[in-house]
């Protein structure tokens, strides 16, 4: 029963690496620290580059460092002078003599090698030494009627310590001869119109480039097993969304009722991508089935009010929603946001941190499961055993990479086939949003509200603090408020805390006590709150604050933003970090300050900021500079290890692997024709068996 087990025909790809030639059980070792631990892993390790080899007449008019392979007459042998000196052997090609140069070689081995008055093919790097041609330790030395063993293009593979280009060769070779002929799995159409080979020919020309540009991301091998990678990757997060779609859920038809009014109240009108994604959640929430949409929207993209939107569907259709948030903060700021619009439509609803003990949590707990609350906005307190809905539709979780899968499973297990919502304000480029969320759908609020200032970026050397603070002096006596964040410090003495404490200290003696308040991740909530609660409230002017300020924060009064050792901070968090500002109507400016000199990262970084106030843009510029594993931190982002497919560079290839992933299932739900059999096989040999899991129980 192929589901149960891996298909006969792949399974010399996944036995031990030992079985190609030159591994023993030592190199195995080595070779399983860099994640090649079988045949197949090896079959998936492709050449980086490559290096000519073509038989040349001559060395004469070949430059510096340039690969050559010649034939030669070996002529007279120097054998080393004395200790630590080479062994040379004066070769003559067609035109010139040149030099062969050997260290710590043994006299006999290399007289048996290149015995004098003999023929050779001599292959090598091309050195000038005191105005000699030299080649330093041949790579190959051969008899000429072995002399087409050596490939005119050699492939060039990563190495690691103690494996060399030889035994990747070897290894490589004995690797493609045990992959096996598959059927295709590939959209015919598709394969015609990419014109790419079938997959064991792609396996056998990756590894045998005869150019440069057989090794480019577009060669037709690479990019077929570039789209096999991507594709059995989709196959399995459509498979996986396929599923959580059967998973029976309930229609909640909104009336209109309480959205008509909240949107008739609004002072101002919602932008055309507030509607869409609204539109989008209510027709989602209405079917039958699970909803499992992620709502992504830049920094001050009215993400709540679409939020509210769908809570109010929720209500609507008879039953209650959740709105969670990371932090006791964020839970509060959300009910402030949520409450006046909530109450002039008559839903009643209600605030539950860790911080409700006693009398007042269980008069909350029985309203609650009574149904007399509407909407429960609350931090991860609501996840505990004692919290019942009476009737729980939709559950918003809030800041995404905050929350793992199991809890969005955990806070959906609350209700009756809860719908599920994630709203995220870190613009995640579209290529990481359809590996990291594939399963999802996404809507995308791409517009600004009206009344939002453009914010001001400058960057200014940290010599230049006095003239910072005179700046910020004038703004407080013109009534602003200001925040000011402290860099992160890495590994050395002082910590975040130490450095946001003696800013503190340094601001406090130049404003006053008073005016100056401080918040960073080590204090206990309730003060933290407190201290956040006098800057909303506008008793302290200056906010000294370490990265807790990050993620949705709002005081639309506080127009300045100073962000020390900006250099130090990643984009997306520069970006959150400036949309703190610019909530108001007045002129907001955000200040970077950074410690020259800057590397070219640091300036090319801090000069995006400078240039565009747009999320997705930034998000895209962040992904080409650090990478898609480094961006969101690998090991907590779910995001797949990759061979061949290259995230950044290829995403129009998994935007076409995506919709015919789904595609295929819509005509094929349980892979049973004759190319969803081959489907099966490419999801085997991707180590997808998640996938075959999710069939032969779905």
């Amino acid at each position: 029963m192929e589901a149960k087990g891996r298909p006969e025909v792949l399974w010399p790809l996944f036995g031990g690496l030992e079985q190609l030639d030159g591994i023993g059980p030592k190199l195995a070792e080595t070779l399983n620290t860099a994640h090649i631990e079988r045949p197949r892993d090896m079959l998936m390790t492709l050449p980086h580059t490559g290096i000519s080899r073509a038989l040349r007449p001559s060395v004469k008019g070949a430059a510096q460092n340039e690969v050559v392979t010649v034939e030669v007459t070996v002529g007279r042998h120097m054998a080393a002078a004395a200790k630590g000196r080479p062994h040379r052997v004066t070769v003559e090609d067609a035109e010139t003599s040149f030099q062969l140069v050997f260290f710590h070689a043994r006299g006999d081995w290399l007289q048996k090698q290149l015995p004098t008055g003999r023929r050779r093919i001599i292959s090598g790097k091309l050195e000038l030494f005191d105005g000699i041609a030299q080649i330093v330790h041949p790579d190959h030395i051969l008899t000429v009627d072995k002399g087409t063993d050596i490939p005119a293009f050699e492939p060039v593979y990563p190495l690691h310590a103690g494996v060399t280009q030889k035994v990747m060769w070897r290894a490589t070779r004995s690797a493609v001869a045990l992959a096996p002929l598959l059927d295709e799995w590939i959209d015919p159409g598709l394969k015609a119109e990419r014109q790419w080979p079938d997959w064991q020919q792609a396996v056998q020309s990756a590894h045998t480039p005869t150019q440069v540009a057989d090794i480019g991301l577009t060669a037709p091998a690479r990019e077929r097993l570039a789209y096999d990678e991507l594709f059995a990757h989709q196959v399995t997060l459509a498979l996986a969304r396929a599923r959580s779609r059967k998973a029976v859920g309930r229609a909640s038809v909104g009336t209109g009722a309480l959205r008509a009014k909240v949107l008739g109240n609004l002072p101002f009108r919602p932008t055309g991508a507030q509607i869409r994604a609204a539109d989008e959640i209510a027709a989602d929430m209405a079917e039958p089935v699970r909803m499992n949409r992620l709502l992504q929207g830049d920094v001050g993209s009215g993400k709540t009010l679409v939020g509210l939107l769908a809570l109010l569907a929720a209500v609507e259709a008879g039953g209650q929603g959740v709105m969670m948030a990371p932090t006791e903060i964020l839970a509060r700021q959300h009910l402030e946001g949520l409450e006046p619009l909530a109450e002039q439509a008559g839903v009643v609803i209600m605030l539950l941190t860790g911080r409700d003990k006693g009398r007042e949590r269980i008069r909350k707990l029985a309203a609650l499961a009574e149904g007399k609350i509407d909407i429960l906005v609350g931090t991860h307190a609501v996840f505990q055993k004692d919290v019942v809905f009476h009737d729980l539709r939709l559950a918003i979780i809030d800041e995404q990479h905050r929350f793992g899968v199991s809890q969005r499973m955990e806070l959906g297990a609350k209700g009756e086939a809860v719908d599920v919502l994630v709203m995220t304000a870190t613009p995640i480029p579209r290529s990481l949003a359809l590996a990291q969320y594939g399963d999802m759908d996404v809507s995308v609020l791409d517009e600004k509200p009206p009344g939002r200032t453009p914010v001001q970026t400058a960057l200014i050397s940290n010599t230049r603090l006095d003239d910072v603070v005179s700046r910020l002096r004038a703004a407080v006596e013109d009534g602003r408020q200001c925040y000011w964040v402290c860099p992160l410090v890495e590994e050395s003495e002082v910590s975040d805390l130490t450095a946001a404490d003696e800013r503190f200290k340094r601001l406090r003696a130049i404003f006053g006590e008073g005016v100056v308040g401080l918040v960073h991740g080590q204090l206990p909530p309730a003060e933290k709150d407190a201290a956040m609660a006098r800057f909303a409230s506008g008793e302290t002017k200056v906010l000294v604050a370490t990265t807790v300020i990050e993620v949705g924060v709002n005081v639309p009064n506080a127009s300045i933003m100073v962000i020390e050792r900006a250099e130090s901070f990643g984009l997306a968090q520069l970006h959150q970090l400036r949309g703190r500002v610019g909530r108001g109507a007045a002129q907001s400016t955000c200040l970077m300050l950074y410690q020259a000199p800057l590397s070219e990262t640091g300036r090319r970084r801090l000069d995006i900021l400078r240039e565009t106030e747009d999320g997705f843009r930034i998000a895209e510029e962040d992904l080409a500079m650090r990478g898609a594993g480094d961006m969101i931190g690998t090991a907590q982002s779910g995001l797949p290890r990759f061979r061949i497919a290259d995230l950044e560079r290829q995403t129009a290839l998994l935007d076409v692997a995506q919709k015919d992933a789904r595609k295929l299932l819509v005509d094929d739900p349980t892979l049973d024709t004759a190319r969803g059999k081959a489907v099966r096989h490419v999801l085997w040999l991707m180590d997808q068996d998640r996938a075959i899991r999710l069939i032969s129980v779905g």
